[in-house]
């Protein structure tokens, strides 16, 4: 986003406030400055190519000063692997991701991603950024702006409840690979709680992985949450902020926090629990996750199909630090 245009990326956040066993969605703190890795508007300078069935970004967002190279900054820093675009099939007749016109502010340049079919043989829609490989990241935080169309007014409308549509993910180990042991992924998502139209809340859970031999996994909830106190804004962009930080039941923690233009910080969760595999003797740190996804089920897509409308997100203003933490 242009210098001129941008809101703050983090506000002074909330002051957890406990009343009895409840959180209180809107209060103020203050965060730890930590070490930023990385920034984009997806402005001048920025660019989206393909790269086999998938895409990437490359390029400089020239209305910043620093740390804004996807290639130099990012994919090139010593505790960061690679970045990319994922689909896992399809083509851009079914779904996409690229730079487009803010749809509320055409002067300004937004990521869009849009899910028309699903198109992984089929069974289900997947656009999501990956930055795998990373080197075992103990404690981080991102903030990006996102706007969800009115399109996703339908998605209220889906006549069953909704526990899968997911907008990030961190796997604290891989859950894909015979070599890699202690499988775990923490999944957020935007959820749906019950059959009749309703507001759409976000949900969170944690899972340990067992995958076996041919390949088939099995997944154990560890922990599963919901926040109905905080709808997810519809129309308007609103600014996420969340944090990671890798622990035991103790001294694990998972941050969320949202900020609709316009309106007070919220925060949505502030967890103390485990953040990684339950049988890891040795955790050693986030190595891969999807700050930015977009991924559902076929009924879903299909619903959103026979009313003409199409699951969409559009993404700004992505800021990622390392051992930057809320208080």
């Amino acid at each position: 986003m242009m210098h001129w245009q941008k809101v703050p990326a983090l506000l002074c956040f909330a002051l957890l406030v406990i009343s009895g066993c409840k959180l209180n969605p809107v209060a103020q703190q203050d965060s730890a400055t930590g070490e930023l890795l990385f920034q984009s508007g997806f402005e001048a300078g920025v660019n989206v190519v393909s790269r086999n069935r998938d895409t990437d970004i490359i390029g400089a967002d020239k209305t910043l000063s620093s740390h804004n190279d996807w290639v130099n900054d990012l994919d090139n820093h010593p505790a960061i692997g690679n970045f990319n675009i994922q689909f896992q099939g399809g083509d851009s007749t079914m779904r996409y991701a690229r730079l487009v016109p803010d749809p509320t502010n055409a002067r300004n340049q937004v990521l869009h991603f849009w899910l028309n079919e699903p198109n992984v043989a089929g069974s289900k829609g997947r656009i999501q950024a990956n930055l795998y490989n990373n080197k075992g990241v103990k404690e981080f935080y991102q903030s990006v702006r996102v706007f969800l169309p009115n399109d996703f007014n339908t998605v209220r409308t889906f006549p069953k409840q909704i526990h899968w549509l997911t907008i990030a993910e961190f796997w604290n180990n891989i859950t894909w690979s015979q070599e890699v042991p202690y499988g775990f992924r923490i999944t957020l998502g935007l959820g749906k709680p019950t059959e009749k139209e309703s507001d759409l809340h976000f949900i969170l859970d944690a899972q340990d992985c067992e995958l076996f031999p041919d390949g088939k996994q099995k997944y154990t909830t560890l922990w599963a949450e919901t926040n109905e106190a905080v709808k997810v804004p519809i129309g308007k962009w609103f600014t996420m902020d969340y944090y990671y930080k890798e622990g035991n039941q103790q001294n694990g923690r998972f941050y969320l926090a949202i900020a609709p233009d316009g309106e007070k910080r919220k925060i949505v969760f502030d967890l103390h629990k485990i953040t990684h595999n339950s049988q890891d003797p040795n955790p050693d740190g986030v190595t891969d996750f999807n700050p930015l996804k977009l991924y559902t089920s076929k009924e879903l897509i299909a619903h959103m199909q026979r009313q003409v409308k199409t699951l969409q997100i559009y993404w700004d203003d992505f800021k990622l630090w390392k051992d930057k933490r809320p208080n």
